[in-house]
């Protein structure tokens, strides 16, 4: 029905119903390299002093990690609560900070989003990552879950996002 199917921001790619090469954040960054981060994490969850914590800290995902400082396990309103928490505590804004500071040379770019979480994925493997399997097309069109009148997803030479 389309020329190209694209998920996990174009990781995962067909073409003609045919299946492109793909990639994935543990190819990309190296177990070597994944362990002393996902430790670091760990860690770092372990010495907060925050009023819940209810499990699944850190997300493994084909092109990023997600991780929760209160816990992927968490109840409606136990998000809620944290998220109101962290408003005032920044818990998630501090974290990013830490790994920033101690990553710093692993090429990774950290997202704070939505109530509880922050993801983790290589620098440039956002939504214009899959762009390189569609160079020929002056104009893209991007459909997805938050999209909105005069959102600009991004700029390619020939045209808008």
């Amino acid at each position: 029905m389309f020329d190209f199917c694209f998920a996990e921001n174009g990781l995962t790619a067909y073409r003609q119903g045919v299946a492109l090469p793909s990639n994935s954040f543990i190819q990309w960054l190296g177990e070597d390299r994944y362990k002393p981060l996902a430790n670091f994490i760990l860690h770092y969850i372990a010495d907060l002093d925050i009023p819940l914590k209810r499990g699944t800290f850190i997300e493994f995902r084909n092109g990023m990690i997600n991780v929760s400082p209160i816990g992927r396990n968490a109840s409606v309103e136990e998000r809620n609560e944290f998220e109101r928490y962290d408003k005032v505590h920044k818990v998630r804004e501090q974290m990013v900070a830490k790994l920033r500071e101690k990553f710093a040379e692993y090429g990774l770019t950290y997202s704070i989003g939505g109530q509880i979480s922050f993801d983790v994925f290589p620098t440039g493997w956002d939504k214009t990552y899959c762009l390189q399997h569609v160079k020929e097309f002056g104009t893209v069109h991007f459909f997805g879950d938050k999209t909105y009148k005069g959102m600009l997803i991004c700029e390619t030479g020939g045209g808008g996002g």
